[in-house]
Parts: C-alpha cells; structure tokens; sequence
C-alpha cells in the first residue's frame, strides 16, 4: 500500500478476474481507422503485461474522445491492435461495453488472456456532460449501468488512468465502491513523481506555466508559489499574457481580442492580485511575437503596437527564461508557451523544451500539448519525467484530492486486504 491506497503488490491475481481502466485516450485518422500517437498506450502496456503473465483475466477499459472532444470521438478498435503488436499476444477488442456481448467475451475468458471492450463514453453515464451535469456521488455511481453490470463479473478493480484522475465518471470512480482495488503501476509511478514534486523538491525550484487551461493554472501558481514549493514561476503563452495585462502593459488588440473571445477576461483582476502577492517570483515575458504575412515579429514590452496579435513569447525572453532553468535543481513545465504547431511561433517553446533537456536539474514534464511539443523537438529521451496526466496533473498540484484517489482510498478501507498466497 502506498499514499493509503493498495497497488498490484497487495493481491494475487493468478486466475482473478481484473476490470482494469485505463487512458489510452489519442488523436485519431478516422481514414485510416488508425492513430497518430500511441504514448499513452505504450505507458499503460506494462501493467496490463504484469497482470497477464501472472494469470489474470484482464479486462480493460477506456475512453476515446468525449462528447466535447467530439473530433477524436471513436472506437477502441486501434487501440486493441497497438496493444497486441505491444505485448506481443493477441488483445481481443469486443464491440460492446457494457452489454450481453461484452458480458459474455468476460465469462469465456482464460487465464492470462486480454480483452478490450470498445469506447466507455458510448455510455451516456461516462461522458463529460453527464457529469458535469449530474453530479453524482461515488456511491450513486456504483449503481449505473456499467458498474452494476461487469461488477459482478469482476474480482478485482484496477485503475492505471492516473492522467483521467480528475473525472468524477463511474468506470473511474464508482467499482471502488463494491470491489477490492488497486492502482496500476504507471499510476502509481505518476503519483509518486507528482508527489516528491510537491513535497520535496530540490531547490531552486522552477515552474514553467503556459498553455490555454488558465483556471487550472492560476490555481497551480497559487499553491506553488504559498506552499514555497517554488522560487520562480516562469509564464508564457495566454497565462503570461494575462499577467502582462493585469499589470497594464499593452500586449496588442490582437492579443486582448482573443482572451476575452475565449471567456478569459476575468482572470485579468485575479491575475493582478497573484502578481502583486507574489512578484518577487513570477517571472513576465519581456518582449513578444505576432505573425505578419508568414514572418515572425518580435516586440519588447513597452513598446509592443496596438494592433499586435501575440502567438508566442520573444528572443529575449527565451533566452532569459533558459539560464533560469539551466540554473534550477528541479523544473515541472506544464503547457507551450506559444502557438508551436507553426514554425514561425514555435521559437519560444522550442528554446524552452531544449533548456529542459539540457538542465542539469530534474525535469517533469505534464499535459498532451507538452508530451506533443517534446517529441516535435526531439527531446523526449531527455527529459527526467513525462506525465501522460495533463488537467489531472494540474488538479493535483492545487492541492486538491483528485477523485480517483478519494476513490481509491475508500476501496482500501472499505475491502479488507487479500493476503497473497
């Protein structure tokens, strides 16, 4: 047991049957019924391995897309391909959740075998607005469909979906409450980086902050930064330019333009108040870059012109940015700091991502976006840690219990330990 919640190591699996969630959640290319990464797949491979070497009947489940991420909304039928060609042994993909079809793939199952069940989000108990909406608690979702129906069929729950930890959806959070469960090992290994990462970091701790979840981010900064689990905070992208602005420092109608379109205005006044409290440690972008006719534009701050439409942060400040990180002892960089799918404002975040593989100090790195941009620039060989969790990583470094592991810790109290024969 570890953080109060049991892992593989505290039961015996060998002809168990094991419901084991997992994120395998990528982009998709509909027209080759194929996917264009395969990272949270290959991270996950490795418990479903362990389960099924020592016997288990291994069951797994996962999301593809949601009902808001309708664009990636697809079956789990690639996935069971890349999982076989990973493990080297046939994974069945059913085409069924939670049904007569899945239920009996579940019974017929020999020990060592791995079945797929298709895309957990065709139920409508598993998608986004249904828990946003809905609000259930975990002891009302272990009583939707999906729980009560491959429940019974289980012994054992298995979470390794530590980037999903922050929904509150019942194939994540509701078999905890009728059955024994673990934590898968990628699982337990995230928690742990994240863990050591807010408990202990070695110092001088740096944060690199960027992307577009602001809510989350100006969270994050909060607590780093009151907790002292940061000496400097390094901002980019709409992050920093919303700082720029609560200081009153033009950043272009472009810019402003977009934060209000994208219903980030009132975190202006609020970034105002963390700047104020705390800006001894966080560092602002000293100049910016637009996008003219296809050429990179820079303008340092005080100087940037009305009409300015910022895509990315400047020269100046990457190479200000990159000797405080080469100076750090531990760095956690979480979102780009620029549009850094288009070459012309991919400088800064390219700039960023190579001080992370050069720093002496150890690096983790969180979020989809980052995971993309590390392996765009071909330094993911090099960093110290990548977190498949992007919005679950964030969630934890707020302090807050994510519900998964609330979940998980009721299972360790509520189910006696299973000793292993």
């Amino acid at each position: 047991m570890r953080f109060g919640i049991y892992t593989l190591d505290d039961f015996d699996v060998k002809g168990k049957t094991v419901l084991c969630r997992v994120d395998m959640n990528q982009p998709v290319d509909r027209a080759s019924d194929s996917l264009k990464s395969i990272q949270r797949i290959t991270a996950c491979a490795p418990t479903l391995k362990e389960m099924s070497d020592k016997g288990a009947r291994v069951v797994v489940m996962a999301h593809q897309g949601s009902d808001i991420e309708y664009k990636n909304f697809y079956n789990t039928r690639p996935h069971a391909r890349v999982l076989s060609e990973l493990l080297g042994c046939e994974v069945k993909w059913i085409e069924d959740v939670c049904g007569p079809t899945a239920r009996d793939a579940i019974r017929n199952m020999k020990d060592g075998e791995i079945i797929l069940l298709d895309n957990v989000r065709f139920c409508s108990e598993e998608q986004t607005l249904f828990e946003l909406n809905l609000k259930l608690t975990h002891e009302q979702q272990a009583h939707t469909q999906v729980v009560e129906k491959l429940a019974p069929l289980g012994d054992l729950y298995v979470c390794d979906a530590f980037a999903a930890a922050h929904r509150d959806q019942p194939t994540l959070c509701g078999f905890e409450q009728v059955l024994p469960s673990a934590m898968g090992r990628l699982f337990e290994r995230e928690y742990c980086v994240v863990s050591e990462l807010m408990e202990k970091p070695e110092h001088p701790c740096t944060f690199v902050l960027g992307g577009s979840k602001i809510s989350d981010a100006f969270m994050m900064m909060e607590t780093v930064l009151a907790s002292g689990a940061a000496d400097k905070v390094l901002t980019g992208g709409l992050v920093g330019q919303i700082l720029l602005a609560s200081q009153g420092k033009e950043i272009g109608s472009g810019t402003r333009g977009f934060i209000e379109k994208s219903g980030y205005g009132e975190f202006i006044e609020k970034a105002k108040g963390i700047y104020e409290k705390y800006a001894d440690r966080i560092v602002l972008p000293i100049d910016l870059a637009q996008v003219v006719s296809g050429a990179r534009v820079e303008a340092e701050i005080g100087a940037v012109p009305a009409d300015f439409d910022a895509l990315d942060i400047g020269e100046k400040t990457a190479k200000t940015y990159r000797e405080i990180i080469l100076a750090s002892k531990t760095v956690f960089a979480n979102g780009p700091v620029g549009v850094f799918e288009k070459r012309e404002s991919a400088l800064g975040t390219e700039a960023l991502f190579h001080a992370l593989a050069d720093t002496e100090g150890y690096t983790v790195v969180g979020g989809g976006d980052s995971v993309t941009a590390a392996k765009q620039f071909g330094v993911t060989g090099q960093l110290g840690y990548i977190c498949t969790g992007g919005g679950a990583l964030i969630r934890f470094l707020t302090g807050e219990e994510l519900p998964v592991v609330k979940a998980l810790r009721h299972a360790a109290k509520a189910f006696p330990k299973e000793k292993k024969a």
